[in-house]
């Protein structure tokens, strides 16, 4: 509330939106703040996963920015819309889940998003309060007032139209359920990556018919995934997920590709841009070497979500296990109930492996150790009587204990 206070509204205006991709406008933030003072927030996500990750940090930070500032911030949960399923970016037609599922995701959204946001602070609302009751008379009346033809104008639809790919009526009532989220919360901002904003400009062409303020959309840069190309996502197993271990985070970003690394600094560890910029320059003219680079950057993120101290136990365990590949002082146990027969079967029981196959994937893949020596023949018995550490990767141990006599 403070800094609210102290910071005129262009202040405000430029603060928030540095690191943002798109406002529409800056013009009409800094006069909303001055003519209000305290602004209503928005930032809906779509419970079709159970774990947020660092992709979705880059948004919550900006949200974080706002309460810091006093304005008043929603988290919106699309437990309705994830009913229809979120077509955007796709080329083919989003499979809705079920009831059942969305509850089950939205169970532990609030927990997840106090790793970073003020939770005191911090309002959760659900679509389904005003879009269930919703008669087919006002769907109706909101429908008249978008063209399919303006509905083709978003890129996924006209791809997916061009292409000659079927696009069913159900999908492209998302973004007019999106958009009348904004008329219901009376939005003056909506926070969300760069690809939801025809959807946000939707809503501002909504809440003008019905008389109110048209709301300020701004999006954030997508982070990519681990693998430097695609979108984050957990699906495509190139993410990191807020909730995951200072050591399995700090593990994964480690992975990250040398020429990424100006850019998670950006939109990961939130530094300056004329930081991160000249990081790009040191890196590129070879002044600065990317392993130290990327470790700092790493233990710069896990501190965001498990404090410095836990950061830098993290690095540490990173250059004790992968980088002089010593096994970890303390790891999970496995009590064996009877001898097995194969390595392949104590990784399966213990969980390393989902399954037998699996287990044979990761042994003729070589990431599988006993001891610390590789095992590479999937049908390798087990002789172990002592306790004997079994590996999958650099950052996967368990102490597998013998079986009772």
């Amino acid at each position: 509330m403070d800094a609210a206070t102290t910071m005129t509204p262009a202040a405000q205006a430029a603060f928030l939106a540095d690191g943002c991709a798109d406002v529409v406008s800056l013009e009409e933030l800094e006069a909303r703040i001055a003519r209000k003072g305290r602004l209503t927030v928005k930032f809906g996500i779509d419970p079709s996963g159970s774990e947020l990750h660092i992709g979705h940090a880059v948004t919550l930070h900006k949200m974080r920015q706002f309460q810091d500032l006093g304005h008043r911030v929603i988290l919106l949960i699309g437990d309705f819309t994830a009913l229809i399923g979120d077509p955007t970016g796709r080329n083919e037609q989003r499979k809705p889940i079920t009831r059942e599922q969305i509850e089950a995701n939205m169970a532990s959204y609030r927990e997840q998003a106090g790793r970073m946001l003020d939770l005191d602070h911090l309002e959760v609302m659900y679509n389904s309060t005003w879009l269930r009751p919703l008669g087919f008379d006002d769907l109706l009346k909101l429908t008249s007032q978008v063209t399919v033809a303006r509905m083709l104008e978003r890129n996924d639809f006209a791809k997916r139209y061009g292409a000659g790919q079927p696009i069913s009526l159900h999908e492209l009532l998302y973004p007019v359920a999106q958009a009348y989220d904004s008329v219901a919360m009376e939005a003056d901002v909506e926070l969300g990556g760069t690809e939801q904003l025809f959807n946000f400009m939707l809503a501002r062409a909504f809440q003008e018919d019905v008389g109110q303020p048209p709301q300020i959309c701004m999006t954030a840069p997508i982070l990519e995934g681990l693998d430097g190309e695609r979108r984050m996502g957990k699906s495509l197993g190139n993410y990191v997920s807020i909730v995951e271990s200072p050591e399995q985070q700090f593990g994964k970003l480690m992975s990250l590709p040398d020429t990424m690394i100006p850019r998670y600094a950006r939109l990961a560890a939130f530094r300056s841009e004329a930081e991160c910029k000249q990081l790009a320059v040191r890196l590129s003219a070879g002044t600065l070497e990317p392993m130290p680079a990327k470790k700092a950057l790493a233990e710069d993120i896990v501190a965001l979500y498990h404090g410095r101290e836990a950061a830098r136990a993290a690095s540490a365990y990173f250059e004790r296990t992968v980088q002089r590949k010593e096994a970890p002082a303390e790891m999970p146990e496995f009590a064996l109930r009877e001898q097995p027969r194969s390595v392949v079967a104590v990784l399966a029981a213990s969980g390393l492996a989902q399954s037998k196959r699996e287990a044979e994937r990761l042994v003729a893949g070589g990431g599988v150790r006993l001891n610390g020596q590789p095992v590479t023949d999937p049908s390798a018995p087990w002789h172990e009587s002592a306790p004997a550490v079994l590996s999958v990767g650099s950052r996967r141990f368990i102490r597998v204990l013998p079986p009772p006599r």
